[in-house]
């Protein structure tokens, strides 16, 4: 027994010594399967992903004939596992990134030198997506850049916007771009996006403003003001009017237009009426004379069908700037933007008055602008009997009030019944011509001082909601020391 015992072990022996000689590419994982096994059910294995799939696992039966793959093999396995693949790195965020525009011609150019020019969808927004208030254009942004034309055209390509229009704004004090979205982003979303490029300072809505003006019905002569009108005066001040076309041909306006600018040139004109009224109430000779003949009017027009973009707004307001004119008159309004609000500041720190509509919205109309601006003095109308207009705005940014309700002045056709806070502007611009006349020495400060401490008090006591300071004094006004 001892002898047959020990042959048979020789014979296992034997067997086994020829199974570990075989070359490993015939190796089955039959002769290891019962190590295999417990390392699979111990998960210690560290081919334990693959237990199931070779079918060492799947089984328990002591001859180890479970359902082995053929030519599976243990050990490729084992030298991935002590040698684990590194972690693949998160995927890189996009971010916009300036690239050069497309190079001319019909060369055949790789990616541009920076990388390639990421899709508008892709763009990671640093800022959330902005609620745009009020009317604008949907297409369009306003942006000013630090930077040359080149840097303009890269921040195209990186937004995936197009360049419609692009200038040095003298009030801005830097590049005016005016950027399409031909891809039908929404306004905020590229706001945000744009936030992402640091030579993006200012990033806003193309907005739109309406002119402010309401039905007469009557006629009416704004007699409520101090002024006599034999002596009333704004010789050689210079108003910029920004506005409507205008009929140059109205006798009202004859040698009172001292120069005039369109920043619309590719849109045809055809309404002259609000632009020609305002310049008429403000300066107008012979029958529809003015508050202040012999004013210099500077007339840009900005608006068409009753309305403008603040992109046009602006190319006027830097026009205005350059004629060195005294005053403004903005008979417009629209939501609050800041590129307006910059240009208005640093129009007043230039020395103009800045006169603005406050609005024909009613009074629970949000604030209108640019009247609601600092600086910049917001007027409402006011009737006959020193009734407030009821479509007028309300709010803490009315200034003063003026005649605006149902006047008498000259417009395209030759002379109209006019209402609205657009007219009333006039008016306090006309006003204010009389007062610079009078002592060119005074600030735009003392000028808006001085309008607030004579005005007629009108409504509850002091400055209010609905009249400001109350209706202009002129004669007062003038008296007053600075």
């Amino acid at each position: 027994m001892a002898a047959e015992a020990a042959l048979r072990f020789a014979a296992i022996l034997a067997a086994a010594m020829t199974i570990a000689a075989v070359p490993a590419s015939a190796q089955t994982n039959a002769a290891n399967s019962d190590q295999t096994k417990i390392d699979c059910r111990n998960g210690t294995n560290a081919a334990g992903a693959n237990c199931a799939k070779d079918g060492s696992g799947a089984s328990d039966n002591a001859g180890g004939a479970g359902p082995a793959q053929a030519g599976a093999v243990f050990l490729p396995a084992l030298i991935v596992d002590l040698f684990p693949n590194p972690v693949a790195p998160p995927a890189p965020v996009p971010t916009p990134r300036p690239e050069p525009a497309a190079p001319p011609g019909n060369n055949q150019a790789g990616p541009p030198a920076g990388g390639p020019i990421i899709s508008p969808t892709d763009l990671i927004a640093v800022q959330p997506p902005r609620a745009v208030a009020g009317e604008f254009v949907p297409d369009e942004v306003l942006v000013t850049v630090d930077g040359d034309a080149g840097a303009v055209q890269q921040i195209a390509a990186s937004f995936g916007l197009e360049v419609r229009s692009q200038r040095q704004s003298r009030l801005l004090g830097t590049t005016l771009v005016r950027f399409g979205i031909p891809d039908g982003r929404p306004v905020g979303v590229v706001l945000a996006q744009l936030a992402a490029d640091g030579r993006t300072q200012r990033r806003e809505p193309n907005h739109i403003y309406t002119l402010q003006q309401a039905a007469g019905i009557v006629n009416y002569a704004f007699g409520r003001i101090e002024l006599d009108s034999k002596q009333a005066s704004g010789e050689n001040v210079r108003v910029a009017v920004i506005d409507t076309g205008i009929d140059d041909a109205n006798p009202a306006l004859a040698g009172v237009i001292a120069a005039q600018f369109d920043a619309m040139p590719d849109v045809p004109i055809e309404k002259r009426d609000h632009g020609t009224s305002v310049d008429g109430l403000i300066a107008g000779v012979g029958a529809l004379e003015g508050m202040a003949p012999g004013a210099r009017i500077y007339h840009a027009r900005a608006f068409e069908g009753g309305k403008s973009t603040m992109d046009v707004i602006l190319s006027a307001l830097d026009w205005a700037a350059e004629q060195n004119v005294s005053i403004v008159n903005m008979s417009f309004v629209g939501p609050k933007n800041d590129l307006l609000g910059a240009a208005c500041r640093n129009a007043r720190a230039l020395g103009m008055v800045l006169v603005a509509a406050a609005g024909n919205n009613g009074p629970k109309a949000p604030y209108g602008y640019p009247a609601a601006f600092d600086g910049v003095i917001a007027v409402t109308a006011t009737d006959a009997k020193d009734a407030l207009m009821p479509q007028a705005n309300r709010g803490a940014y009315v200034f003063i009030s003026a005649p605006g309700v149902e006047m008498v002045a000259p417009s395209g056709a030759g002379s109209d019944v006019v209402t609205g806070t657009s007219f009333a502007a006039a008016i306090v611009s006309g006003a204010i011509a009389n007062l610079i006349h009078a002592s060119p020495d005074r600030s735009a400060d003392g000028i808006e001082k001085a309008l607030a401490a004579t005005a007629k008090d009108l409504g509850p006591k002091g400055r209010d909601n609905d009249f400001g300071y109350g209706l202009l004094d002129i004669k007062a006004a003038e008296a007053a020391k600075e």
